[in-house]
């Protein structure tokens, strides 16, 4: 396994492979990687000639009050999880050799970031779809690999991969999860004794939740209630959103039909936590 720091080594790299006819199979990161992390590796490694991953914390999502110094990292034991994916490049550039100097250009996020994540963190995905930008133009990748816990994520890239006319496959993965249902993240080491034994009671309302819209309930305000008054009832944590769209274009929806998302975040003490379900409802 290679380890590449600079844009343009990574670049020349995968220039000479894409000129030898080998697919580019690419996972962005922000590293401290997890089992979600790795699935998306396997699933990379399955379909391509060469697994590419980036390891990258990128300062431009974190606002004012989101402390980027806090946020893990563990380098070394990313670089060996890597290698156990047979992953064949582990791209790993410094902020100043990702941002050298002030930025003339910052993409600007027009639609799908007003809810969910996005109203709560303003600029947050004007941050993502730059580095994204980034990274797409550095590593060129066939096919791009993202875990369907940050959806909106997903939602959001899916535009500006459509609008900017990029070659390439964004490639959703399920979201994988610990045995009691919490999904895998990199923010659940932040969780304290009661609060990991509380978190899964997340899920467990999605679930819930889901069960209500497959017996045939239509409203979404029950549901948004139901959740909430589960979660304010069984944890400590502090709701940011409970909400209902459609998906992937997260438009605001007064019946529950199609494709939707049910999403929600919730804050605890020193972790703030989100999880969602992509549910297509036959009307």
């Amino acid at each position: 396994m290679k380890i590449i720091t600079t844009i343009n080594e990574m670049q020349t790299t995968i220039q000479q492979e894409k000129k030898a006819g080998k697919s580019i199979g690419f996972v962005p990161t922000m590293g401290f990687l997890h089992e979600g992390h790795l699935t998306l590796m396997k699933k990379a490694r399955e379909e391509n000639d060469l697994v590419v991953v980036s390891i990258f914390v990128n300062p431009l999502q974190f606002g004012p009050k989101e402390d980027l110094s806090s946020y893990p990292r563990d380098f070394e034991r990313d670089q060996k999880l890597a290698e156990q994916q047979n992953v064949d490049m582990v791209f790993f550039p410094t902020v100043e050799e990702m941002y050298q100097g002030p930025s003339s250009v910052i993409i600007k996020v027009e639609d799908r970031t007003e809810v969910l994540c996005g109203k709560s963190r303003p600029g947050h995905f004007d941050g993502v779809a730059t580095v994204v930008t980034k990274l797409f133009n550095i590593v060129q990748p066939t096919k791009a690999y993202f875990g369907m816990k940050d959806a909106q994520q997903i939602a959001v890239i899916d535009g500006l991969v459509k609008d900017l006319n990029f070659p390439l496959e964004i490639v959703p993965v399920e979201t994988v999860r610990e045995h009691d249902g919490l999904a895998k993240s990199s923010r659940n080491v932040n969780l304290n004794k009661k609060e990991r034994e509380q978190a899964p009671v997340l899920y467990q309302s999605l679930n819930e939740a889901k069960a209500m819209i497959e017996e045939g309930e239509k409203n979404p305000k029950t549901i948004i209630a139901f959740i909430k008054t589960l979660i304010e009832e069984k944890t400590d944590g502090i709701i940011d959103y409970v909400e209902i769209y459609s998906y992937p274009s997260l438009k605001e929806i007064a019946r529950l039909e199609g494709t939707i998302i049910v999403a929600l975040a919730v804050k605890f003490s020193k972790a703030r936590l989100i999880d969602n379900l992509i549910i297509t409802i036959d009307n």
